[in-house]
């Protein structure tokens, strides 16, 4: 494999009959990339609360409500998790809860070097030390049986709020909230752990305006920018339930609601916050938050959420920020280390789900290496850190058609003991196992995938909208698409592909390739620029894959293409 490995492209299928009056007033090219989505008609495009599912429609509610209630004068503990999905969670939870009057709250984050992941029998003798009535999990706890046993033995009842897929056996929490449970009808299984926790509050909120609490009822919409971020930076699919609460978290954020510390990360960031679209949040916040649990500790992270001070908001995300670029430096390490033994192999022998391990990398990193290899070989791939008390922790990321989870399942199925433990999705999961069993997983993993999947693609097509009209190419078309989202996760930014003659090409930067091309069927130049592409020189008409985007620059506007690829056609 090289650097600049050539993947095949595959256009969307698209719908022409668009359904007469069903797209009126919208774009009739940006109709068609909606069709495209599965989307019928422009109704689907309001995006306003009234288009929420019932929040009486999430099983479990009625129980946590009332579990939650009964202990508003007793101490209550908020679990969360070290990424920006239980950040955010932890955040929107003790804001919400200390709005409703409900004051005796704080939160624990497990070190992820020293806890692992979750309400584990560990944590829950930590948090017992500071005597709670109620422990409330955000974004885990459906596979923390033997926490949750602890925890009652201790004489402590637990919520669990999560959207993670159960397991076989479920712990016996007092009350329980997943969208994912077996048997639950709700519309909407793709929530973030933060979604899942604003319906609980939207919950608890209407239950204490009955009860006589004026406004309590609209107090969790007040942070919806707070659960816009979760969703985005945890990259779950934006069905549309979960695109209406990005779609209104990022009106707060562009009119400046947002809570003080993702003004911040967007200032830190040198981004204007009346410009911000989801995909900041995914690429520009969201790694900042997440870079703090995944080097020292999320709790520098939640205070910055949590704040309402502009310049304590301001001091955490400088924090973050150098949190971050010293996550950059270990990622490029790593990365490099990764890349090297992935190309060592010939393509045609690469197994079927990648495992990589090193004893030198670093368990907080691990899962952002298993992004770029899967996207360098596009097939699953698990990398692998030791912890600190010589066991692995192993994050996977997978490719579609594989379900991730349902694969480690499989191997702790056929080799009970192999696999310590593991939860997740279909897209991303966690597992411990021993080093010594490294090799013998590593084989049955890929035994295993191609046992489930036998028509696994790992090609890594690139699936685009087909080719943009020349006229579409210009600054209003551009803005129409940045302004159409929120796009994300199962509803994909539009990428296109054509043909163009390069006028001009230079380098920028450390590795970015700057060019000004012309659609070759005929049309106005237009600039470009290829991330991390620098290197080849191109001549005459190329293919290329590309976004459709808004460059600014000193105030001034102008349509720019994203390259994914080049290919020389002449």
């Amino acid at each position: 494999m090289t650097e600049l490995r050539i993947r095949p492209t595959r256009v969307r299928s698209m719908r022409d009959n668009l359904g007469g009056d069903n797209w009126s007033g919208v774009d009739p090219v940006l109709a068609r990339l909606y069709a495209s989505r599965g989307l019928t008609g422009s109704s689907e495009l309001d995006y306003s609360l009234q288009g929420l599912a019932p929040v009486g429609s999430l099983n479990g509610l009625a129980e946590a409500v009332d579990l939650l209630i009964a202990h508003k004068d007793k101490h209550i503990t908020v679990i969360g998790d070290f990424d920006a999905d239980g950040a955010t969670s932890t955040a929107l939870v003790i804001r919400c809860l200390r709005e409703f009057g409900i004051n005796n709250v704080d939160y624990l984050v497990p070190n992820r070097f020293k806890f692992g992941y979750g309400l584990t029998p560990e944590i829950v003798t930590v948090a017992a030390e500071r005597s709670p009535d109620l422990l409330m999990t955000v974004d885990n706890g459906v596979s923390s049986i033997d926490g949750v046993k602890e925890a009652h033995r201790l004489g402590i009842k637990v919520l669990i709020t999560d959207h993670h897929l159960p397991g076989k056996e479920l712990p016996a929490a007092d009350a329980m909230v997943n969208p994912n449970l077996k048997g639950n009808s709700f519309v909407s299984p793709n929530l973030a752990g933060v979604g899942v926790a604003f319906y609980l509050m939207a919950a608890v909120g209407r239950e204490l305006e009955e009860q006589g609490r004026v406004g309590a009822a609209r107090i969790p919409a007040k942070y919806l920018d707070l659960v816009a971020l979760g969703t985005v930076a945890d990259v779950v699919r934006l069905d549309r339930n979960n695109r209406i609460l990005v779609q209104q978290g990022m009106g707060r954020i562009r009119a400046g609601r947002a809570v003080a510390g993702i003004q911040a990360l967007f200032n830190q960031a040198g981004r204007t916050v009346t410009r911000a679209v989801s995909t900041d949040l995914g690429f520009v916040v969201g790694p900042r938050l997440n870079a703090a649990g995944r080097l020292e500790d999320m709790s520098v992270g939640i205070e910055c959420l949590l704040t309402d001070d502009a310049d304590v908001a301001a001091r955490f995300a400088t924090i973050l920020d150098e949190i971050n670029r010293q996550r950059k430096d270990i990622e490029s390490k790593m990365r490099h280390e990764a890349f090297a033994y992935v190309d060592a192999m010939d393509a045609s022998n690469l197994p079927d789900c990648v495992c990589l391990y090193d004893t030198e990398w670093h368990q907080g990193v691990v899962g952002l290496i298993a992004s770029r290899v899967r996207e360098r070989c596009d097939r699953p791939v698990i990398a692998f850190a030791r912890d600190r008390d010589g066991a692995l922790k192993g994050s996977a990321r997978s490719i579609a058609g594989v379900h991730i989870r349902d694969l480690l399942e499989a191997v702790s199925s056929a080799e009970p003991g192999l696999i310590i433990r593991f939860g997740g999705h279909a897209m991303a999961a966690g597992l411990n196992l021993a080093e010594a069993n490294f090799a013998a997983f590593a084989k049955l993993a890929s035994r295993k995938l191609v046992e489930l999947y036998p028509d696994a693609d790992f090609s890594g097509v690139i699936l685009t909208d087909g080719q943009l009209p020349a006229n579409a190419m210009n600054l209003k078309f551009a803005r129409a698409i940045r302004e159409g989202g929120p796009w994300g996760a199962g509803f994909p930014e539009p990428m296109f592909s054509g043909e163009f003659v390069i006028d001009e090409q230079r380098t920028v930067g450390e590795n970015h390739l700057k060019l000004k091309v012309r659609p070759a069927s005929g049309g106005d130049a237009v600039d470009a620029i290829a991330f991390g592409q620098a290197g080849p020189v191109y001549r005459g008409v190329v293919q290329m894959t590309y976004r459709l985007d808004v460059n600014e620059f000193r105030g001034f506007e102008t349509p720019q293409l994203i390259v994914e690829q080049i290919v020389n056609i002449t």
